[in-house]
């Protein structure tokens, strides 16, 4: 008797420790850490002289089930489908921003395991200020610490 009390005492001890670390994967902080990193890396990736290393390293923050979703143009990508789009616009000279150029998070809304984000492009301005573009809004997911989910509502 004294064992099988044990052992369900161990097995619940174990199903706690397994949701608290669900819900530690990646706090409020972690998600908009994550998201900085996402637009940092996409920053890089637009710049003129931007390599392959680049593209991957952007890549590299996704979960390997990662979507990529955007409503307006119809995109629906996995992971190494992305990736091909990437390199394509590569490939062809598409990347060619200034890198004075830069996108910033205005605002975000936490959700579980989900962050609504407002975002903008914008140029730093020789003053230090930085003039904003129009602002737009993405969804992001996480799964495993790393981003699952960026479905683009704009």
């Amino acid at each position: 008797m004294k064992t099988t009390r044990k052992t369900m005492a161990s097995a619940f001890l174990s199903l706690l420790s397994l949701g608290a670390q669900a819900k530690a994967d990646c706090t409020t902080s972690c998600q908009l850490s994550k998201v900085n990193q996402y637009f940092d890396a996409l920053d890089t990736v637009s710049y003129k002289g931007s390599t392959v290393a680049d593209i991957d390293a952007l890549i590299g923050l996704m979960h390997d089930e990662v979507k990529y979703e955007h409503i307006e143009y119809q995109a629906n990508f996995d992971k190494p489908t992305w990736r091909r789009a990437f390199l394509r616009n590569l490939e062809s000279g598409r990347y060619d921003s200034a890198t004075n150029r830069e996108i910033r998070v205005l605002r975000t809304i936490p959700g579980k395991s989900h962050i609504a984000v407002e975002y903008a492009y914008g140029v730093n301005q020789a003053d230090g200020s930085w003039q904003q573009q129009e602002p737009m809004l993405a969804v992001f997911g996480f799964k495993d610490g790393k981003i699952s989910l960026i479905r683009e509502l704009w």
